[in-house]
Formats: structure tokens, sequence, C-alpha cells
């Protein structure tokens, strides 16, 4: 029986560290600013965090588009292939800053995959670094997957791991609350008719299955609403697992076996609601959604002052735009921005402190905990994918590490690849 191993080498311009909703971003822009461009990514698909739950936000203030650029075009891909309209952004939410753009994440995954492939961006399925080291000006990377051990060497290094697994490695320094935000496991329950439902009584079933442990708090993550409320959302986002953890697979296994028991729990109980007796479990993630793990310390810290007073950093390359956003074991605790104030991300935010040839982009760029709940959603994670693909791509062009590559270059290029950009685009 043959168990050898396949060794394989490879020689990159760009290396791409995770092919979820910042990743796909950054190597498209990498790859289509001319860079030889490598994406690795874990599971067998690309989009991450859209995948399962497919609902990026903010594109657009009350008043206008703020993110644009290539994800924006992924997100018009998606919707003229599965003929779904995009809400109405100028008549605005009278509850929210905008709308979600809900998507179908499977079309979200093709597409993906299609503009990557036309793009010559490389894909590395199902495989996961386990080595990094400096090499004179250039990267070696090692990964590993099923009969596959893997040696790249890259100019650049972009990291959209979502937990700064990269940064991590090379001991450049992390942070992380001690105290994280909950995960979520995306599902969705149907089968029942809302509107013949008791709400009383399925309001004291509950709470009877509540205090003899049948279910248990954060099965649903609101003390203060209604049960009906988890059955109108079909359990969408309505489940808390607490500490959700990404870092390592071993407490990404907990969160997922948690969140599994979770939903076990609670589909057998509504399965034994009147009127839920037909209740179909029609939708579950591959894996629990994370909210927070690490972060990195960057060059700039993007503070909860920065955020909530809008603050327009000098080396400012995208607009962002959410709520803050704090989930908890007892619910969620938002504070919204006034209307005229738009956040920008400095490309500070997206290069780990004291290092050279490398940048993160998604969730774990370096902000404080509280700023962090609101910059951490979809459509601010493309942003920053596209911004960091881009300084990537013009310091291999230039000869430069991405540190070093000049800001207005960085800016004028986005705004050729269709970005709004700081600056350029002013409000």
């Amino acid at each position: 029986m043959n168990n050898t191993k396949n060794v394989c080498k490879e020689i990159v311009d760009v290396a791409v560290v995770g092919g979820g909703t910042a990743g796909v971003i950054a190597a498209l822009q990498s790859a289509r600013e001319g860079a030889r461009t490598v994406l690795f990514e874990m599971t067998g698909k690309l989009g991450g965090t859209i995948t399962s739950i497919p609902a990026p936000a903010y594109f657009y203030s009350r008043y206008k588009q703020i993110i644009k650029g290539i994800g924006w075009e992924l997100i018009l891909a998606n919707k003229k292939l599965d003929n779904i309209p995009l809400p109405d952004f100028l008549n605005p939410s009278p509850i929210r800053p905008s709308y979600h753009v809900f998507l179908n994440p499977h079309i979200y995954a093709l597409i993906a995959e299609d503009e990557c492939l036309k793009s010559k961006v490389v894909i590395h399925y199902h495989e996961t670094v386990v080595a990094v080291e400096r090499c004179g000006d250039e990267w070696e990377l090692t990964t590993v997957g099923k009969n596959i051990e893997r040696t790249i060497r890259a100019k650049e290094i972009i990291d959209c791991t979502g937990d700064a697994d990269i940064v991590g490695m090379l001991n450049l320094p992390r942070q992380r609350g001690e105290t994280r935000q909950p995960g979520t496991l995306s599902f969705k329950i149907t089968g029942y008719d809302i509107e013949q439902l008791d709400g009383d009584l399925i309001e004291n079933k509950y709470r009877q299955a509540l205090a003899d442990g049948t279910i248990r708090k954060c099965d649903f993550c609101f003390n203060d609403k209604p049960f009906i409320h988890f059955l109108k959302c079909g359990g969408m986002n309505q489940q808390h697992i607490i500490d959700a953890d990404s870092s390592s697979s071993i407490t990404q296994t907990e969160a997922n076996i948690e969140a599994h028991q979770s939903l076990l729990r609670m589909f057998s109980f509504i399965r034994q609601l009147p009127g839920c007796e037909k209740a179909s479990l029609d939708v579950m993630g591959s894996a629990t959604s994370i909210r927070e793990s690490w972060r990195i310390v960057g060059e700039k810290t993007i503070t909860y002052e920065d955020y909530i007073n809008g603050k327009l950093f000098d080396d400012a390359v995208a607009f962002t735009l959410y709520f803050i956003d704090i989930h908890h074991e007892d619910g969620i605790t938002r504070e919204f921005l006034p209307y005229d104030k738009i956040p920008s991300i400095p490309l500070g935010a997206l290069i780990p402190r004291g290092s050279r040839g490398i940048m993160v982009a998604g969730r774990c760029l370096s902000s404080d905990q509280v700023a962090f709940s609101a910059l951490r959603v979809q459509a601010s994670c493309m942003a920053m994918g596209q911004a960091a693909g881009a300084t990537a791509a013009l310091a291999v062009k230039m000869g430069v590490a991405s540190r070093d590559v000049p800001l207005s270059i960085i800016r004028e290029t986005l705004k050729m690849h269709n970005a709004i950009v700081p600056y350029i685009d002013q409000f």
C-alpha cells in the first residue's frame, strides 16, 4: 500500500490565507492588479460567513452608497443569477441605518470561485498553513492537506483567517477579550403557520421548558422577547453559544458540538408545540459562526470613540458602517451612530505592528473590542480585503514592502477597480 505524501512547491507573489468574506476579495484584487496570487481555504468552498449567514451589510448609508468595488460586483452577479431584487436603499429602513442584502449562499460560493478562476487565482481547498518563516525578502509557508504537503514562496502574505493565525505564528502582537461575543450556528426551521399559533400557550410551554431544563438559556438568545419571535425567524440568528472560539480545531469542535446539542434540544421542543408537529429543519450551517477571537495589534487601532464619531483617518482606505452590536449571554446590546457619521478604516489597522510584507483583512483587524463589534460585518470585511489585495499587489509591482506603498497610489488603484475611496470619494 502506497502511503507516500505528495510534496509540492510553488512560487507566487501574494499568498492569501483564508477564502472567506475578506479573503476572496483580497485574492481577486491582488490577481486583477497583476500579482501571481494563491488562495488557501481550509474548507471546500469560498465565501466564509456569507455562505452560512448570507446577509452582508452595509453597502449604503441612509443617503448614498459607501462600499462598492469587487465585493459589490459579486453581490450584483449573485442577484442577477438568482433573480432577487436589491432593497430600495434610498428608502431607508425606519429602524436601521440601511438594509442587509440577502443572498443565495450557494450561488455566491459558485460565483466567487468562478471569478477567482477567471482572474487566475490559484485555489487550494482543504489545506491549512502550519508554518511560516521569513527567508530574506520573501516568506516561506508550509501547508498540509490530505496526502499533501506544500511549500510556497511568496513576497506578500494577506492573513484573512479571521483569527490572525499567520500573525500568531510569527509571534506578532495579537489581543482578544477575556470574554468574547458568543457564536451562532446558522439554521432555519419551517413547517408551521405562524399566524395559526397560540402565542400565549407557546410562551407558557417555553417558560416551563426553561424551568425544567428541557431547553437552556441561550438556546434562544433573547431574554426580553417572547418565544414566538424565535418561531417567526425560523431560529435564524437566534442562538448564542457562549465564548465560542475558532482559534483552534479543538475550540471550534467544542463550539460545533455545543451548537448542535442546542439545536437538537430546541428542534425537539418545537416539534412538541401545538401547531408545530410537522416542523422541519431545512438548513444547518457546516460550522458554528464565530463573532470574535483574536485581533491584531496594528500600526493603528480603531477605538470606540473613533468609530462612533465617524473618524476619517489620514490613511483611510475604505468607509465602513454598522451599529455597535455586542452579543452576550443576556441578548444583544446595540448603539446606533448618528446618521451623518460614516466611519473609516485606516490602512494602519490592517498592518501588524512592527511587521513587513504581511497584512490582514477581515475580523482580525486592529480595533478595540467595542468598535470591533461593528467593524466585523461582511460588507466592511469585503472593503478591507480589497484594500489589502491592492496594497500587496502594488508592493510586488513596485519592489517594496506593502507598508511602504504610497497611499495615493493605493487609493487611485482602488478607485480604478470601482471601490469607493476616502479622500477621493468624499461625502
